[in-house]
């Protein structure tokens, strides 16, 4: 830093230019503050010589002499020409210090900015940037703004029943570690980081042999511990990677075969109505899986499964039938079955459950559902709302990863496409006819979702890892959103009058031109505050907690083949013959299939990004939210111990929704 300028400065200028791709700029860039009274400073050319301001990340500072100091400073305005071969700037935020009559105080006044400085064109930021749109002083220019944004941020159906998605990325999404999301180049990384060798496409000859293959960060997954056990199977409905599937079952589906003398013998001397009304009886049935046609015609189960808590308080299957359609070759399997004959039906549920995860649970309610919520937020609310202030740190690097890394994944012979049993068309098929049926106010709001699926209960259903810490980051999510709208909000035609929200709330929910979402809370008519603490609650959550909860488990659930088989070879059992371990071999993915899925779900499983409130970003400084984010922080602080204590007594943890493992925002 140094002073660019003989006369003795009053103010001191700090400007952070962002870090998206070609944020830095060349061009001449001016500046005047204007305090309180409506006073105004000369203009200022920001400016040292003897360095190349502006470049992409940095931090410039800036002594500058006016004179006289103003009063407390209200806003500043900043302008650039176009000079230079760069003359593009994205402005993350400046920072004003008054260096006259400061007494030494280190006091900033801080004007938000997160956008992209036009040529000739001035941009007035007020102190904090943070304001309803009814109250902005330069409606006009806030007008202007959303109009380029909505020219910018287009939304397009891309596969058929399935949220709209950006139409393409803008360059304000484009951030300088997109190598990040470059999967084959990561993965080329980690082969040659981690010594493996590229495996031939032979079959395994014994199941043991997976044990040579994890190697340095490619350590051996959770799933290859315990994986033969009928409770590590169960464990899966209430830990692993698709938690949110099981539920309740109040009755049997009449076309699951499976009877009360069947059962009986696992049920601790109930029969099967005793143990349903007790609700000791739980049930996976994934009927929405019957109408997917997979890839090269590849046979998908679609399975249904009983579970049932024993007197230890732990869960266990009972019952497997892996086709909807009662028949002589559909038999319902037993844990008293041949011991690989019934290993086997497990593998087949899995990998049905492994298509639903996919294609649901990960990619269309994380990843596709914060993709079109974010694309409708930058087309409805300006930066300067308290909303987008609220929202756009947990929209941080989706878009990018999203068009990057996503597109990879999910294209014609891509990883789904070749390591998934459903491929890439009929992942997003089952994508979309999910999304026909989810609704914000019950699938992506965790109390009611819980209440739906009956397992709210934790008397009748104790051990649901899932269920109880994200409950607690739930809740702690919910009272920082409070903490914010209540203090934007504090009188109800504040939220009637604010065109903005409404504009948004709309949009949500409008099926022609807007995301077409149910069940947005108050038919995104927001009248009640309530409905839309609720609503930012949900996006928040969805795109932090419930993408970590589908997400993180991923290595250690499908990079051991046997446990949670992404792809299976030949056709599912049809009778209970006895198989042998050769049997279970002659199914299991060739070798080089292993080692894609075990590489693509290491990249996927890492955090590439900071744990939930430690915003990479941030975007409020106003102090109504500088306070609750420190409250959110605490709270969240409190949880962290809480789930470490909790862990530590588990007999099998469950780190995922630890809150320093939960990113702000989908970051892979």
């Amino acid at each position: 830093m140094g002073n660019c300028s003989s006369v003795p400065p009053d103010y001191e200028v700090i400007v952070k230019t962002g870090d998206v791709k070609g944020a830095g700029t060349d061009a001449n860039v001016y500046c005047a503050l204007v305090d309180e009274e409506g006073n105004r400073t000369k203009d200022f050319h920001l400016d040292c010589r003897w360095k190349d301001d502006f470049e992409k990340g940095n931090i410039d500072k800036f002594k500058l002499s006016n004179g006289s100091a103003l009063g407390p400073l209200k806003k500043i305005e900043i302008w650039r020409d176009e000079t230079g071969l760069g003359d593009d700037w994205y402005v993350e935020w400046i920072k004003v210090k008054q260096l006259l009559n400061s007494n030494g105080s280190d006091e900033l006044d801080v004007f938000p900015c997160n956008r992209w400085v036009k040529a000739d064109r001035k941009l007035i930021l007020t102190k904090y940037d943070c304001m309803l749109p009814q109250f902005d002083d330069h409606p006009e220019q806030r007008k202007l703004e959303l109009e380029e944004k909505q020219k910018l941020y287009v939304l397009k159906r891309k596969a058929p029943g399935c949220p709209k998605q950006i139409e393409s990325c803008p360059r304000d999404e484009s951030f300088s570690n997109d190598y990040k999301w470059n999967i084959q180049q990561t993965k080329l990384k980690l082969l040659i980081k981690c010594k493996l060798t590229k495996l031939t496409s032979d079959p395994w000859e014994k199941l043991e042999d997976f044990s040579n293959v994890y190697k340095g960060s490619m350590g051996k997954p959770y799933g290859i511990y315990n994986w033969k056990e009928d409770a590590a199977f169960a464990r899966q409905r209430l830990q692993g990677c698709n938690p949110i599937f099981i539920r309740l079952c109040k009755e049997i589906p009449e076309n699951f075969m499976v009877t009360s003398e069947m059962v009986e013998p696992f049920l601790e001397e109930l029969t099967l109505d005793q143990a349903i009304q007790a609700k000791r009886v739980y049930i996976c049935n994934m009927k929405i899986l019957s109408d997917i046609v997979c890839k090269s015609n590849r046979i998908l189960c679609k399975p249904m499964a009983l579970f049932f808590v024993n007197d230890s308080k732990e869960m266990m299957p009972i019952a497997i039938q892996l086709f909807q359609e009662p028949h002589d070759d559909n038999p319902v399997f037993l844990p008293s079955d041949p011991p690989y004959t019934w290993m086997l039906a497990k593998m087949y549920y899995n990998n049905a459950d492994a298509a639903y995860h996919q294609s649901c649970t990960h990619l269309g309610f994380t990843h596709l559902v914060a993709e079109t919520v974010c694309v409708g937020t930058h087309r409805q609310l300006s930066p300067s709302h308290p909303v987008f202030r609220l929202l756009a740190p947990h929209f941080l690097y989706l878009l990018a990863i999203n068009s990057l890394a996503l597109a990879k994944l999910v294209s014609p012979e891509g990883w789904i496409d070749v390591c998934m049993t459903t491929g890439a068309q009929a992942l997003l098929q089952l994508c979309g006819s999910c999304w026909q049926s989810w609704h914000m106010n019950v699938e992506g709001w965790l109390p009611a979702e819980l209440e739906e699926r009956g397992v709210d209960d934790t008397q009748a259903l104790p051990n649901y890892p899932y269920r109880d810490d994200a409950l607690l980051i739930h809740q702690a999510i919910w009272d920082y959103v409070r903490e914010v709208l209540q203090g934007h909000y504090d009188t109800p035609d504040k939220l009637i009058n604010d065109y903005e929200i409404q504009n948004w709330g709309h949009m949500l929910a409008d099926k022609n031109d807007g995301l077409g979402m149910l069940g947005v809370f108050g038919d995104g008519k927001f009248t009640e505050l309530e409905d839309l603490i609720k609503t930012v609650t949900s996006i928040i959550f969805i795109n932090s907690v419930g993408h970590a909860a589908a997400n993180f488990a991923q290595y250690d659930e499908y990079a051991f083949p046997p446990n949670y088989p992404a792809f299976l070879r030949g056709k599912p059992p049809t009778s209970k013959e006895e198989l042998t371990e050769q049997d279970i071999i002659d199914h299991l993915p060739l070798k080089d299939m292993t080692l894609d899925i075990m590489l693509v779900t290491k990249i996927l499983s890492d955090r590439g990004t900071n744990a939930l409130a430690d915003f990479e970003v941030q975007y409020q400084y106003d102090p109504i939210g500088v306070k609750a984010v420190e409250n959110f922080r605490r709270r969240l602080a409190e949880i962290d111990q809480l789930l470490e204590e909790r862990n530590k007594k588990r007999p099998f943890p469950y780190p995922y929704l630890t809150p320093k493992e939960v990113p702000n925002a989908i970051s892979i």
